[in-house]
């Protein structure tokens, strides 16, 4: 079932079994504001369980970094907007991967990492990124960092 994310009631709906919920509730509501506020974008979640295509398609990114997680992916956003197709992916430690892919060849293409206020650093990326830190009312201390994909996927 989908869930349209509301940034202005914030719900840990789809979360719940995330030991930093609330965090990651507003990480989710930060990024359909962005989307919302930049394309007027409504930006709408699934299951992992109904979109095993979207997930599967973030770990390929993943592996040319050989990046693999065990965690539990909770929700998944996948769509189109102003020629980038983008993918989200909420896992219940409290991590967000989210994929940047232009459709144009040439485009940005990146992946996104950003950790929940609570969450400690997860191993796979201890000394391999340097996390920036932002400021959100909606999410407190988001930290986050990226890396450029050179494939084409």
């Amino acid at each position: 079932m989908s869930y349209k994310v509301d940034f202005k009631d914030v719900s840990t709906v789809g979360l719940e079994s995330s030991p930093v919920a609330t965090a990651l509730a507003g990480l989710r509501a930060n990024e359909a504001r962005y989307y919302w506020n930049k394309y007027k974008h409504e930006f709408v979640t699934v299951p992992a369980s109904e979109d095993p295509k979207t997930l599967e398609w973030v770990e390929e990114v993943l592996s040319e970094r050989d990046m693999k997680f065990g965690y539990t992916p909770l929700e998944i956003s996948s769509f189109e907007v102003d020629g980038l197709k983008m993918a989200y992916v909420f896992y219940e430690n409290g991590l967000v991967v989210n994929v940047m892919y232009s459709i144009e060849k040439g485009g940005k293409r990146a992946v996104g990492f950003k950790l929940s206020d609570g969450m400690e650093v997860p191993a796979e990326f201890e000394g391999k990124f340097k996390f920036a830190r932002q400021k959100s009312k909606l999410a407190g201390t988001i930290r986050g960092s990226y890396f450029v994909v050179k494939g084409e996927y």
